[in-house]
């Protein structure tokens, strides 16, 4: 590697040594204000509640046009350390790999966009602004990270015109996926109550179990959709069923079920909570007994249609990688679901077969690959 290039492996590696398990910084963001401010970027941090965050801009307020990188340095908990054959924290190479946690969701990518940009300023500054926005509360509730940074943007009249983030996409190479969009995530927590009694004198009681067990049977037997242009078909899943009852000669005052609904664009947050209220007051009067619904949304449902920016960070994955990427919305929720709100979005990144296991890793050629990919799409959007 020529001198005069900033290192995004020695920068993953500085940040893997940091313990940035949500919501601790660990030193992440501080090491990164750092880097960046000695490349001229006017920094702050924008830290709410127990979240540590930072935006970061090279280039005049108020440019037209201004490109984006959004990512985290949190990570999730390591889990059973002595099951690593790598110190979780260590940053060590094996081999060509990198083992650590966040190695892949997602210091690389924060060091990959954040060593291109470094990079780019010097080397050909643009006429324009490049913004990175990196929070430390993806991995948690996701309350004071990505959403306090887009809260304080607008109070500062700050914008991104594209973003693009770096969260791991690929499935087992380099190249395979980007994301222009994301399924919404809804969860559904029913709380059936009846009258609690002897079971040998089942008439003096009103069992709820049956009643929320029909509810479950109901609503998981339901086909949502078949599937939309962008998405694939809308799923639900029960993921719990509780009395909390140890006694088997008790009929229960009260049960409780939850379901998580990964819901595609032919639904709505309104419309799913307006259908599943419909089953409850189906179910309750069907069987007389009582069914409450809390209801709560980590996300909609979203997409960036193909055009110009999907096809500018394609384009510049096929130039590096030699493979099409595939226009995918699969997969779990992201904070794009929150910059979503401001300007178009996609993710590019890494591999991700190892995130959130014990011997997270990353291959140190994709960590540079992955420098070389945003870097194409810095030059391409500016030119």
């Amino acid at each position: 590697m020529e001198p005069n290039l900033t290192d995004p492996v020695q920068l993953t590696a500085e940040l893997i040594r940091c313990p940035s398990v949500t919501p601790d910084e660990g030193g992440a963001l501080v090491l990164l204000q750092d880097v960046l401010t000695q490349a001229g970027f006017d920094c702050t941090r924008v830290d709410r509640g127990e979240t540590a965050n930072l935006y970061a801009r090279w280039g005049a307020k108020g440019e037209a046009r201004s490109f984006g990188f959004n990512g985290h340095t949190d990570v999730v908990p390591v889990g059973d350390a002595a099951a690593w054959s790598q110190p979780p924290f260590s940053a060590n190479v094996v081999d060509g790999v990198m083992y650590g946690r966040g190695t892949t969701d997602m210091k690389s990518g924060v060091a990959a966009f954040a060593a291109a940009a470094v990079d780019f300023v010097r080397d050909t500054p643009p006429e324009g602004a490049i913004i990175l926005a990196i929070t430390g509360d993806e991995e948690g509730p996701a309350t004071d990270g990505t959403v306090a940074l887009l809260d304080w943007m607008a109070d500062q009249q700050e914008a991104m015109s594209v973003c693009l983030v770096g969260e791991p996409t690929c499935p087992n190479e380099m190249g395979e996926m980007m994301k222009i969009g994301r399924r919404g995530s809804l969860t559904a927590y029913f709380t059936a109550t009846g009258v609690q009694g002897h079971v040998a004198y089942p008439h003096r009681a009103l069992n709820p179990v049956p009643a929320l067990a029909r509810l479950m049977d109901r609503l998981s037997s339901h086909v949502l959709d078949e599937g939309t242009d962008h998405f694939d078909p809308s799923t639900l899943a029960v993921t719990t069923f509780d009395t909390g009852n140890p006694a088997t000669n008790v009929i229960p005052a009260d049960c409780r079920a939850t379901v998580n609904i990964r819901f595609n664009d032919a639904h709505t947050p309104d419309s799913l909570t307006a259908w599943l209220q419909q089953q409850v007051d189906q179910i309750s009067a069907e069987m007389g007994v009582q069914i409450t619904t809390e209801i709560s949304v980590s996300g909609d449902s979203f997409v960036t249609p193909p055009g110009a920016f999907v096809d500018l960070v394609a384009n510049a994955v096929q130039a590096e990688t030699g493979r099409v990427p595939e226009l995918s919305t699969s997969g779990g929720t992201s904070d794009a679901r929150f910059m979503k709100n401001h300007c178009p979005v996609v993710e590019f990144g890494l591999v991700g077969k190892t995130m959130h296991q014990v011997d997270e890793r990353v291959e140190v050629a994709q960590i540079e690959q992955l420098k070389a990919i945003y870097t194409r799409i810095l030059q391409d959007y500016f030119a």
